[in-house]
């Protein structure tokens, strides 16, 4: 049974709007102003924004308290949630912490590997998977049931996402590894950074032929390159990233003080062809420790006004 949420995110999709996302990594500290500060960057240009779940593996203020930071500022936050620090318990029991503050959006990820972190020794949980971790949060919520049986008392209203990478290899099981996220009950995904737009076309048109863009709302990920630097480096060391070597020339072609300019004309160009691929449904702009382009770049590309659907 569909149960309606609350979330902003889900009403902008449902209304038939590209919808614009983005997000905040938390400090490697307790100071919310951090947190503050880039939120206000980028809140009137996007619909909701995500909060990141000690990326990379490397320790960081929690996800949970990030985004009751940006509720309380008024904003739409999108709780990411990593499978490898925490069981079933500790899952389930910061669903409902996060639902107690009307935390609406969900994103649910495996998370990266503890060797890339600041802990390497630590141990991973991983007691469920990322598909796992879908189908208790879409339990919770529509059965209004724990794993172990129990009745919730106010079960969480969470639209339920995930990330997909296009491009990781093997890539004839994306579409496939896709549609185990769909069968699992996701209702939105928000992908990996695209700079391979001919390969990211050839996803979506496997995922269409299979119609799964009609069953789950697809937001493309975009991250502008700052330089020629940080364009080799995520072709050559960031696994599972597609960065065609034209891309790294035409980045490295630009003069160094011209280039992050360049890097936001590529992701502005990008958004505007992708805008036309059938089953894109908004766009997922991480702007890495950059926030302060994502308004340039969303009223460029066409985005803003963001749309009002309270």
């Amino acid at each position: 049974m569909k149960v309606n949420t609350p979330s902003k995110l889900e009403k902008i999709l449902a209304a038939g709007h590209l919808a614009v996302t983005s997000e905040c990594g938390p400090p490697r500290g307790s100071d919310p102003e951090v947190i503050n500060k880039k939120a206000n960057l980028i809140k009137d240009h996007v619909d909701a924004i995500n909060i990141t779940d000690n990326q990379t593996s490397v320790t960081r203020l929690c996800s949970l308290a990030a985004c009751i930071r940006l509720k309380l500022m008024g904003l739409e936050p999108v709780l990411q949630m990593v499978t490898r620090d925490r069981n079933r318990i500790a899952l389930q029991s910061d669903i409902l912490g996060a639902a107690s503050f009307d935390i609406h959006n969900i994103l649910c990820l495996s998370g990266d590997h503890q060797s890339f972190g600041d802990c390497p020794q630590g141990q991973n949980v991983h007691d469920i998977d990322s598909m796992q971790l879908i189908q208790t949060v879409r339990h919770m919520r529509d059965e209004g049931k724990f794993l172990g049986g129990d009745d919730i008392e106010r079960p969480p209203q969470m639209f339920v996402g995930a990330a997909a990478n296009p491009f990781a290899d093997p890539f004839e099981i994306r579409v496939p590894r896709l549609a185990k996220k769909v069968a699992a009950g996701v209702e939105f995904i928000q992908t990996q950074c695209i700079y391979n737009l001919d390969k990211f076309e050839l996803w979506m048109k496997m995922a269409g032929d299979r119609g799964l863009h009609e069953k789950v709302n697809i937001l493309a990920g975009l991250t502008p390159f700052k330089s020629a630097g940080m364009a080799r480096y995520m072709k050559n060391r960031v696994p599972g990233m597609d960065v065609p070597e034209e891309v790294v020339k035409r980045m490295a072609d630009t003069p160094k003080e011209k280039q992050p300019e360049e890097g936001i004309k590529i992701c502005i160009e990008s958004i505007e062809r992708l805008k036309e691929v059938e089953g894109v449904r908004g766009f997922h702009i991480m702007a890495i420790e950059w926030e302060e382009k994502v308004p340039e770049i969303v009223e460029a590309a066409g985005l803003y006004p963001r749309p009002n659907v309270d």
